[in-house]
């Protein structure tokens, strides 16, 4: 949180600083022009890069499986979009690095070590969680008779069994 509310303030005061400097090299109107033109391509873009992410997380769905990259990808093209909204080069070279479609594999890849670090310093056993998400299936078979299974003698639960009637 800490690094956000330094973002927040430092990131619009580069903008301008930036913003009068390439004011000052190629004058102001120049400027402006750029600045508009990297806001129509970036609305370009995103429409197309996030209909494409679209289909692809529905396309995801349809078959079943988590669409965990299909959901990072319109989130980084969601938030690339915004970025290339906002006037300012800095936030435009974000906004086409979360967009475009051979910068993003990279950007995702950030985005979830990132992540990762944050789940880890907040404690979370990543491994217990793959565990407890995984789809085992053990194939079995009913034999009859009697079976008691006796609790652990030192307190603990004993382990669970979850499986499916084929």
């Amino acid at each position: 949180m800490p690094l956000f509310m330094a973002l927040l303030v430092a990131v619009p005061i580069i903008e301008v600083w930036i913003l009068l400097r390439v004011g000052h090299a190629i004058g102001g109107l120049p400027t402006v022009a750029i600045l508009v033109a990297e806001a129509a391509v970036g609305a370009w873009l995103m429409k197309r890069e996030g209909s494409r992410a679209w289909q692809a997380l529905r396309a995801t769905l349809g078959t079943g499986r988590m669409p965990a990259t299909e959901l990072t990808d319109a989130a980084l093209v969601l938030v690339g979009g915004v970025l290339l909204m906002l006037p300012g080069f800095l936030t435009d070279v974000f906004g086409f690095f979360f967009l475009l479609p051979f910068t993003r594999p990279l950007a995702r890849r950030l985005v979830e070590v990132f992540a990762a670090r944050q789940v880890q310093r907040a404690g979370v056993d990543m491994d217990l969680m793959r565990a407890r998400t995984s789809d085992m299936t053990i194939d079995g078979e009913v034999v009859q008779g009697e079976t008691v299974m006796e609790p652990p003698s030192d307190g603990q639960d004993p382990p669970a069994i979850t499986g499916r009637v084929l």
